[in-house]
């Protein structure tokens, strides 16, 4: 739904989303008025005070004030409440009321000026009661006030006053000169659209230098992130109810799904590798994963332990010790390295927690259970990182030997790029393999450090022809076809359940925003009750929402043209709107260039209802599965905790060993065992 259209300009709220915060005032404005009707009648509209005639004047004028703002709102709710989402023709009376529950403010504000007088100047000798309700009244309504106008700087749209020129029945040269203007309209609301999301960026980064290589990012990230509902006319709550509902079709869709074959080997492993050896080296690998997160994510696993452990080695005096450290001023982070681990001190050849954008802290250390020279990423742990997971866009990276078009996510292309620098210029590696000259090299990480540790590998994989890479959780959005088809000897990535990032691409992101277009567009329901049915899905549970929709009379060759609903949506072509008869579209995948999964993957799934118990046994259930499989974005409660590092070591812990947990998955215990 567009956005409201009231004072001459487009804010970001739509004439559908005022039903909420509406309920929630009419409430206040009841209350207060009943408080106040009870407040006048007990004196019988007598006070025996200095003030009594103003102090009588001031509350029948504030009960006449709250009685127009409660049937202003009545009127805002009720209308708000009409139409669906791109049926906005039964509210079109909201700016009229809009303006109305404005012009109402005056008086508000002019009766909070003359209580405050009154309390201040003619209440003496009145009532203690009386008066703290009046002063109750004066606070009130400037609280009211204050979030009224927090409110409208949350929904002001820098872009509302622009408008495109509206196409006409001309003859046509004149048509042909409003299409021109339509696209510098277009261009010029673009490169608005890109300043204005610079400024939030620059905003939101205020802490960080704000250097060549930071103005660089944020300018590309503008770019993509401005882009990407640039041709559609869609608010959050849009949004929110869209991915509501997509939720519940996709639950559907897999409930009536038959179960999947569980492959219990790779078809490009080697013989004897299967898939139950696999999940021992890589429950090895994540927990030097998760150590390359330091004190953080060990307090928050171990949040009773973890800061009395800490305690004792934070702030000591290692002066000789930090040669091999850098940035771990108080060695909090080396220190809980060591506890996650196991390894000494001595074991570790580098360990480096400097933090830059594209320059992303990692440990070198030798593995002497594994026998190897195990180079571990950090994941996204600071602003700075976001800014690299967010420099999405391809880079050119060619490899001897592979044929095809190389490119690769750029903000992890350039991580790697200065892994790999230090590890070779510095020479790190040479290092560790003249006191383990046996070893092999393994490559570890998690999230950001598990597509920077892929991308380390592929640059490493000629001079080290036997190394492994372990990469969990990495981002979708991260390699060519070539490419991913090239890591497959020796990147095994991990995913868990419905986890977001490893779907995360651009093409995914345009899928999503296509499929909440058509889905939005179709249902006829309005927008409160799917939000509020979707909250209630969410939180308890029950049966995917069954709400009738326009497509449900159609014909099934009338699927493949788009819906009105969903051409009212877009404000412009989309190239990823290319086709809606189908979700796998060649020419839908054609707008971005395509980024896959690195290696083999690795699928762990929870094995039984999607829905249970805190309480009750969680089992696992692990195979071998392809990119295609992550092509589309599941919305799930779990899309976000499937991703946290503890959840992935401990699932995998659970799948590798036999032993017994407790309590629930959400801590990651559970009677959990091995569903190969």
């Amino acid at each position: 739904m567009p956005g409201v259209v009231v004072f001459g300009r487009r804010w970001g709220i739509a004439s559908d989303e005022l039903v909420f915060p509406g309920v929630f005032e009419l409430f206040v404005r009841v209350i207060w008025w009943i408080c106040t009707m009870v407040l006048f009648t007990n004196h019988k509209g007598h006070f025996d005070c200095n003030g009594r005639g103003f102090l009588h004047s001031y509350l029948v004028g504030l009960l006449v004030v709250l009685a127009l703002i409660i049937l202003s709102l009545c009127a805002i709710v009720y209308v708000s409440a009409q139409g669906t989402i791109t049926n906005p023709g039964p509210r079109r009376s909201i700016p009229a009321l809009v303006y109305l529950r404005a012009l109402l403010c005056i008086p508000e504000l002019v009766w909070a000026c003359l209580g405050a007088v009154w309390v201040s100047d003619g209440s003496k000798g009145c009532d203690p009661a009386t008066v703290g309700a009046v002063i109750t009244a004066v606070v009130a309504s400037w609280i009211i006030l204050l979030f009224t106008g927090l409110g409208v700087v949350f929904v002001f749209d820098p872009l509302g006053n622009t408008r495109p020129p509206r196409a006409a029945m001309e003859p046509l040269g004149v048509r042909d000169q409003q299409s021109n203007e339509s696209t510098q309209f277009l261009s010029t609301a673009r490169s608005l659209a890109v300043k204005v999301w610079e400024c939030r960026l620059r905003l939101l980064c205020c802490c960080l230098p704000q250097d060549e290589s930071h103005r660089a990012a944020f300018s590309s990230i503008s770019q993509l992130v401005s882009g990407f509902f640039s041709d559609t006319d869609l608010v959050p709550s849009d949004i929110a109810a869209g991915l509501a509902l997509l939720h519940q079709e996709q639950d559907k869709m897999e409930q009536s799904r038959d179960p999947d074959v569980v492959v219990d080997h790779s078809p490009s492993s080697p013989i004897g590798e299967d898939l139950e050896a696999e999940l021992g080296k890589a429950a090895h690998c994540m927990r030097f994963a998760a150590a390359a997160y330091g004190w953080p994510l060990y307090v928050y696993s171990n949040p009773l332990s973890g800061p009395c452990k800490l305690s004792g080695d934070c702030c000591r005096s290692r002066a000789a010790e930090y040669d091999i450290v850098g940035g771990d001023h108080l060695g909090c982070h080396f220190s809980s390295i060591l506890l996650t681990t196991g390894l000494q001190y001595r074991d570790f050849i580098h360990v480096s927690f400097h933090n830059r954008i594209y320059e992303i802290p990692f440990y070198v250390a030798l593995d002497h259970k594994r026998e190897a020279v195990l180079v571990a990423v950090r994941g996204t742990l600071s602003l700075r990182d976001v800014l690299t997971d967010l420099s999405a866009e391809c880079e050119n990276l060619p490899v001897e030997g592979v044929s095809g078009a190389c490119y690769a996510h750029k903000g992890m292309c350039q991580a790697a790029s200065y892994i790999y620098k230090k590890l070779v210029n510095d020479g790190i590696l040479n290092q560790a393999f003249s006191i383990a000259p046996e070893y092999k090299l393994v490559i570890t990480g998690h999230s950001l450090g598990a597509g920077t540790a892929s991308l380390l590998a592929i640059l490493l994989r000629n001079s080290f022809p036997t190394l492994q890479c372990y990469s969990f959780s990495p981002p979708g959005g991260l390699l060519s076809k070539a490419l991913a088809d090239y890591s497959k000897d020796f990147v095994v990535s991990v995913v868990l359940g419905k986890d977001l990032v490893p779907r995360l691409s651009i093409p995914n992101m345009e899928d999503l925003k296509r499929k909440i277009l058509k889905i939005v567009s179709n249902c006829n329901k309005p927008k409160y009750r799917i939000l509020l049915h979707g909250c209630w899905y969410e939180l308890f549970g029950g049966d995917p929402d069954d709400f009738p929709t326009e497509m449900d009379n159609r014909r099934e060759e009338e699927l493949s043209q788009p819906l009105l609903g969903e051409e009212s949506l877009m404000i412009g072509h989309s190239s990823s709107y290319q086709s809606l008869a189908s979700d796998d579209s060649p020419a839908r995948m054609a707008a971005h260039l395509p980024l896959f999964l690195p290696g083999r993957i690795l699928h762990i799934t929870e094995d039984g209802p999607s829905r249970r118990s805190c309480l009750s046994q969680v089992r696992y259930r692990a195979e071998w599965s392809t990119e295609m499989a992550f092509r589309s974005i599941l919305i799930s409660p779990r899309m976000l905790a499937d991703h946290l590092p503890d959840a992935v070591l401990h699932a995998l812990k659970s799948l590798s060993s036999d032993r017994p947990f407790s309590l629930c998955p959400s801590s990651l215990n559970g009677n959990q065992h091995n569903a190969i």
